[in-house]
């Protein structure tokens, strides 16, 4: 993982992205104004698309589906989707093609892992850019978040997953990243350490030019699963707002510079999935879930952000719709000219009065709806799933008239083409993506004519000698290893966020005790002070090899701390004697809420918690490691217990692969090893029968041994005490190899009726080692 320097301050001006977005580009997913709305004349009434280039309006196709939508910059377009269905190369890639012609100027590809999300639903983000630095930012389905320069060279690269514990669901629901000020922002479901162990929704800000983290939010509330609502930039009263939709049913508005939260309204009783439009002050989402109340599935509601409760913290409702009793769940909506056009999750387009709600008129397009609509040269262009492109003349409050419904059928074979993505609307070009291909489509006789777009309203006066109103300690979350040196630096803000001049005064600097964990039993004793010694910003990390806590600054009444994690070091050994029980090892990574220390026959073990069967509790990963560890072995003692007829899965991680011991009987009615990369595809999945059997420890050793365009992976069992058998269990050649990763422990308990009254099966693990290959 390449970092660069964290920069001393960020660049905060009010010119920057999202003030006054190009007319010629399209960095955020709904378009410069994130309405859905494009200012573009000329764009067609009809193509067909399996003419050739050049022909039936169409401009130029490419043989590279997804279901997103694509981005333009500067005269490039770029996409994010899956390749290689169904071959052990599988994976997702970014691509970049020049906009006047298709022509592939880059490809950058990057496996899947660690994810329940099936092939069928990769590459679903939206893409994000700085349109300054043409640097490109994507959210990948395995969680990498990374930035690539215009000729597709990696920048930086965060894993989400391996690093700050993110969650995904098979639904394919994980949030795209936004660009703004410098930032690039992601929200997700995540379960890691200490403040963080808890699972919850959250939002973390890195920096653009160097991947750092800038700042982490929080919602207070309950998550109710994995979501896909992506955020959008308002500024409301002259302050500066990331607005989303929430894991938790929740529409939240947070200070887009500092991630404070400003105001929360509940609506739904499930996640929301579609993405909010602004108008003004007024925000409009909607969700496909109950309500909090019972009643009719479905809401739309309407919110006016300058007026908050300061009591409740809640924005005024202006409008609402429940009565449809509508699933409106999947599409986001657009907004234009007083109307808000948002289709439902059966493909009938809704025609709301911006504002009061009244229904205007409603129109079917299709049977399924995931796309969001486009708004553009009074026309409305929006996908049914089931390979149709519905394109509508607009008439005011009017009905619209169906100017053509665009079939899109494969070239050679039976079938469909799916259609989930969003069209976009730029120099008097569609482009959009299907399951097959890549489109730029358009008159070529029009007049290529854009805008005016309108820039964000201006934010609140900016004094430089201001008040702080808060400060932050940057970097907020750091990686380090034993006896490191890890800087930090103050900045000094207002209540916009923005960086104003430093008061006078010293900044005090300590290392805070962390918080009890919540596993430990009563009375025991609070964890030691984050070993290590912190002066003038500077922390040197003790020598312990297992630890995490946090550093804080002071500067008058104002505090801000960082995270600061210290990550295991190869070679390791690590027999869990040391750790308290009821504890999990410091430094690992959501083993807090998920793993406790226990005692065995004597001695201490790491016990797999198994009282909770949502799926993010019942099946984890202990990751030991930071993600950049490569080229090595681990090794540990496993056993599992059996519980109502029930066994849980176990094994070990090694650079994003997992060699699972199942608890299911194969097909010979056996159990058997496996080893896997990226479970719910099986795009890797090497087995042989091994009935291992319950209350019995087992050793496990697990190696990946890179050779630059494969890995050789190799995983052996055999009883513990037993002496190690020459030959490995299984051995694969991954012709698309991941080469690093985290080392980790694994656990799955699938049994449905668990909890604190009747757990399940134990998972237990001891004796964990790991070792570079070239010392094995």
């Amino acid at each position: 993982m390449s970092r660069l320097p964290l920069l001393a301050s960020l660049t905060l001006s009010c010119s920057a992205f999202f003030s006054a977005a190009p007319a010629a580009d399209w960095v955020h997913w709904r378009g410069p104004e994130q309405t859905g709305q494009a200012k573009e004349v000329g764009l067609p009434e009809f193509f067909d698309p399996n003419a050739l280039a050049g022909q039936q309006n169409v401009i130029w196709k490419q043989p590279f589906g997804g279901r997103s939508a694509p981005l333009v910059l500067k005269g490039r377009v770029y996409t994010i989707s899956g390749y290689d269905p169904s071959l052990p190369t599988e994976g997702e890639r970014v691509m970049c093609f020049e906009e006047a012609t298709g022509k592939v100027l880059w490809e950058q590809r990057f496996g899947v892992f660690h994810t329940d999300i099936v092939s069928s639903r990769l590459g679903w983000t939206t893409l994000t850019a700085d349109p300054e630095t043409e640097r490109i930012f994507c959210h990948s389905t395995a969680g990498l978040v990374t930035c690539f320069d215009k000729d597709g060279h990696p920048q930086w690269t965060r894993s989400l997953t391996e690093e700050f514990g993110r969650i995904t669901g098979y639904g394919g629901r994980i949030v795209s990243p936004i660009f703004d000020e410098g930032l690039v922002i992601v929200g997700m479901v995540n379960s890691s350490w200490g403040d963080q162990a808890r699972a919850g929704n959250r939002f973390v800000a890195l920096d653009g030019k160097s991947g750092e983290v800038v700042w982490w939010t929080e919602t207070p509330f309950p998550i109710r699963g994995t979501y896909y609502s992506n955020p959008v930039i308002a500024v409301v009263k002259g302050q500066r707002l990331l607005v989303a939709g929430g894991a938790d049913g929740y529409v939240h508005a947070f200070k887009a510079r500092t991630g404070e939260r400003v105001w929360s309204y509940r609506f739904s009783a499930g996640v929301v999935n579609p993405s909010p439009v602004v108008d003004g002050n007024l925000v409009y989402i909607s969700h496909g879930e109950e309500n909090p109340e019972g009643g009719p599935i479905g809401r739309v509601v309407c919110l006016d952000m300058s007026q908050v409760n300061p009591k409740t913290k809640e924005p005024k409702l202006v409008w609402e719709n429940k009565r449809l009793a509508k699933r409106f769940g999947l599409a986001s909506p657009a907004i234009a000219d007083g109307r808000l056009y948002l289709p439902s999750d059966e493909a009938e387009l809704y025609c709301f009065r911006a504002k009061d709600g009244k229904v205007l008129w409603r129109a079917r397009y299709g049977t399924v709806s995931r796309g969001a609509p486009l708004i553009a040269d009074g026309k409305l262009y929006v996908f049914d799933v089931n390979a149709k492109m519905g394109i509508f003349k607009l008439n005011g409050d009017d009905e619209p008239e169906e100017l053509a419904s665009v079939p899109f059928r494969r070239t050679s074979g039976a079938g469909f083409v799916e259609t989930h993505g969003t069209p976009i609307a730029v120099n008097g070009r569609l482009y959009f993506l299907t399951q097959a291909a890549l489109y730029c489509v358009g008159d070529p006789k029009a007049q290529v004519k854009s805008g005016p777009y309108k820039p964000l309203p201006p934010e609140a006066e900016f004094k430089k000698d201001a008040t702080p109103a808060s400060i932050r300690v940057t970097p907020a979350d750091v990686l380090a290893k034993p006896a490191q040196q890890a800087k930090f630096s103050v900045h000094y803000l207002d209540e916009n966020g923005r960086e104003v001049a430093a008061p006078a005064g010293e900044v005090a600097w300590s290392l805070p005790q962390p918080p009890l964990p919540k596993t430990a039993p009563k009375g025991a004793n609070p964890p030691p002070a984050f070993n290590g010694e912190v002066n003038a910003g500077t922390l040197t990390v003790g020598k312990l090899p297992r630890q995490h806590g946090t550093v804080e600054a002071k500067v008058g009444g104002l505090t801000a701390r960082a995270r600061v994690r210290v990550t295991a070091q190869v070679p390791l050994k690590e027999d869990f004697e040391r750790v308290p029980v009821g504890a999990a090892p410091a430094g690992w990574l959501t083993a807090a809420s998920k793993f406790t220390v226990t005692e065995k026959d004597g001695s201490k073990v790491l016990s797999k918690v198994n009282t909770d069967s949502r799926p993010p509790f019942a099946r984890a990963n202990a990751y030991i490691t930071a993600p950049t560890a490569s080229n090595y072995t681990i090794e540990a003692d496993v056993l599992g217990t059996e519980v109502r007829g029930r066994l849980p899965d176990m094994g070990l991680v090694n650079s994003r692969y997992t060699l699972i011991m199942d608890g299911k009987t194969g097909p010979g009615g056996k159990r058997q090893v496996r080893i896997v990369s990226w479970e719910a595809r099986m795009r890797v999945n090497v087995e042989a029968d091994l009935d291992w059997q319950p209350g019995t420890w087992y050793r496990t050793k697990f190696a990946v041994v890179p050779n630059g365009k494969t890995a050789t992976v190799m995983g052996k069992v055999w009883k513990k005490g037993d002496a190690e058998p020459d030959a490995w269990t299984l051995k694969y050649e991954d012709p698309n190899p991941n080469t690093q990763g985290s080392a980790a422990l694994y656990a799955y308990i699938p049994d449905p009726g668990i909890n604190e009254k009747n757990p399940g099966s134990e998972v237990l693990f001891d004796n964990v080692s790991i070792a570079p290959n070239d010392k094995k």
